[in-house]
């Protein structure tokens, strides 16, 4: 049987769902554009390898011909926190207000982020797509979405 396993880190971008408990990325850039100020659960420390959606379709294209009967990592290989998004999306959003903190979440992992040399090296991937950029991306479909009355 042919097989080619990915293992992914915290996916983002447009089309994402701005609503519940998944995606930090997209509910903060829902309610910054309709002037909410977000909250951070605990101190806003713990951090994710976050990857933008287009660069997890170009690994799988290329899984679907490379990489047989492996497992391979994708991301950056660095965690960003949750106090970094916030401001990264201030600056970009020009978004003035503080985040406002609230009690951690139980059972909350600290650091989540991975190395993807594996994949590098045997199937020529790696992101291509900053982690800024891909914000910037997903703040432009989201700003076209709400111009769009949808």
């Amino acid at each position: 049987m042919n097989y080619t396993i990915l293992r992914y880190p915290n996916v983002f971008g447009p089309r994402q769902n701005p609503h519940g408990e998944a995606g930090v990325n997209a509910i903060f850039i829902g309610m910054m554009l309709e002037g909410k100020t977000p909250k951070i659960f605990g101190t806003g420390t713990a951090v994710r390898d976050y990857i933008y959606v287009g660069d997890v379709v170009a690994a799988n294209i290329i899984a679907m011909t490379k990489g047989d009967k492996n497992i391979y990592n994708l991301g950056w290989g660095r965690g960003i926190s949750v106090n970094e998004i916030y401001k990264i999306l201030q600056k970009l959003l020009k978004f003035k207000n503080p985040p406002i903190y609230a009690e951690a979440r139980a059972g909350e992992i600290e650091r989540v982020y991975l190395d993807a040399a594996k994949a590098k090296k045997e199937l020529g991937w790696e992101p291509k797509v900053t982690y800024e950029e891909g914000l910037q991306k997903t703040i432009d479909w989201f700003r076209e979405k709400k111009k769009a009355g949808k």
